[in-house]
């Protein structure tokens, strides 16, 4: 009787501690669009969080044309480290895994795509002297010859960085590495099923639920080892990207920094110019602050943002100088120059709008604008203060002996001289001046 009921403990202790492991969720993050620091975060901390009791799968729902290194490197550097197995899904139909999708493909441990997709074109795109771009690859880069090195040392060094990367990748989960070299080096490009004749891929599914069916019971490596996957019957969960991605997302959008840049620049100059207005200092501030954060995630062509500064510069000294609006528009086509350059084209989503070059350049010009009006108009007023002003001023007599006395004009006392003398409390008008000496006539009554 005994050893009955001890039985039946242990074997409620196993049933207890199997249910307890077995995971219930197959959970989908999507990656859709440029490949940046937005979604590196999304997908690292997903990633990192999932637990292999409660989460038995990861599907990476795939559509990108690339993104940056750095983004991308921070996901596979996730993916490899993870104990849950993570499937990369080329998807929905029509979707692509460009230049660092295809890293990201080949660093997970299950790589699949929808019918209708593509997969490649994973040739890296150097950023003039910023981190390192992965765009959806070239024209000119598809049409170059497979054998054909790159003609500089520093464009062979990131291409070929790039093939022992993504070589080390496939042979971690067993794929197919020449192909991969030459989507690095020639930007190749396959569709799904030729991806799946080659071994670039594992499974070819028409969505989630199929790619769980078909990979139930393969054998993948997670976090360096071999394991089973058991994902039939795996609810399956999305989780979008949270408040945190978005803003992340809002801030390193290239326009939107821009833009915030501009008006931290703005703000403060004007803060300067009216010293204790507070609000133009204390939104610019934060803004420049917000914009710098985003612009060291993100590539920027430094001597594009230098032209930009310059150009803003010279508009304020065409305020300031006067020079019939030759410096000013020398400072709005740096500014427009600068702009373009600021920004290179050749990263996938991470260039700048020219609705947003366009905008902030007739922003700036209508500023400029109203700054030489103002500057215009002070110029016809009456002058208030100075030598100027004190002619044609009247006042009265103070003290006054023989053709010398003090005079009160502007509520101050002068020194004055007048061609006859005068007595005190007479009307006065001021009509030279000799130093600290008014040269003054009598305003006689009418």
């Amino acid at each position: 009787m005994r050893s009955r009921a001890t039985v039946l403990v242990a074997m409620l202790f196993v049933l207890a501690a199997a249910s307890a492991s077995a995971a219930e969720r197959a959970v989908i993050l999507d990656i859709d669009g440029a490949i940046g620091p937005a979604i590196a975060d999304y997908v690292v901390r997903e990633v990192r969080a999932a637990a292999p009791s409660d989460v038995g799968l990861i599907v990476l729902r795939i559509n990108t044309p690339g993104g940056l290194d750095s983004s991308m490197r921070e996901i596979d550097t996730a993916i490899l480290a993870s104990r849950v197995p993570v499937a990369a899904f080329v998807a929905p139909s029509g979707a692509r895994a460009a230049s660092a999708g295809t890293y990201i493909a080949y660093a997970s441990a299950i790589a699949a795509m929808a019918p209708g997709t593509n997969i490649g074109a994973a040739t890296p795109i150097q950023l003039g002297g910023n981190p390192l771009g992965l765009g959806g690859g070239s024209e000119q880069k598809q049409q170059q010859d497979k054998t054909a090195e790159p003609a500089d040392t520093e464009t062979r060094k990131v291409v070929n960085d790039a093939v022992a990367y993504i070589r080390s990748l496939a042979a971690v989960n067993g794929r197919n590495a020449d192909w991969a070299a030459d989507a690095v080096r020639s930007a190749v490009s396959l569709p799904a099923a030729e991806a799946l004749a080659l071994h670039v891929i594992d499974a070819v599914a028409v969505d989630v639920p199929d790619l769980l069916r078909q990979i139930d019971g393969r054998t993948a490596t997670v976090a360096g080892k071999p394991e089973r996957l058991a994902t039939a019957g795996l609810a399956v969960v999305a989780v979008p990207p949270d408040w945190r991605t978005e803003l992340l997302g809002l801030v390193t959008n290239p326009n939107v920094a821009f833009i915030l840049m501009l008006i931290g620049i703005y703000g403060l100059i004007l803060e300067f110019f009216n010293p204790g207005a507070v609000a133009p200092g204390l939104v610019g501030t934060i803004s420049l602050l917000v914009a710098l954060y985003a612009l060291a995630l993100i590539p920027i062509n430094y001597a594009g943002a230098a032209l930009v500064l310059i150009g803003i510069g010279l508009m304020i000294a065409e305020t300031h100088i006067g020079a019939f609006g030759a410096i000013g528009v020398g400072g709005i086509a740096a500014f427009v120059i600068g702009a373009l350059m600021m920004f290179p084209s050749r990263a996938p989503g991470f260039a700048l709008s020219g609705a947003v070059v366009t905008g902030t350049a007739i922003g700036s010009a209508a500023l400029l604008l109203l700054a030489l009006a103002a500057l215009l108009r002070s110029r016809k007023r009456p002058v208030v203060t100075g030598t100027e002003a004190l002619i044609g001023a009247t006042g009265e007599t103070v003290s006054w002996q023989g053709d010398e006395g003090r005079v009160r004009v502007k509520g101050e006392i002068w020194r004055a001289r007048a061609a006859a003398p005068l007595a005190d409390g007479s009307r006065i008008k001021v009509v030279s001046r000799d130093g600290l000496v008014l040269l003054v006539e009598s305003i006689r009554p009418a």
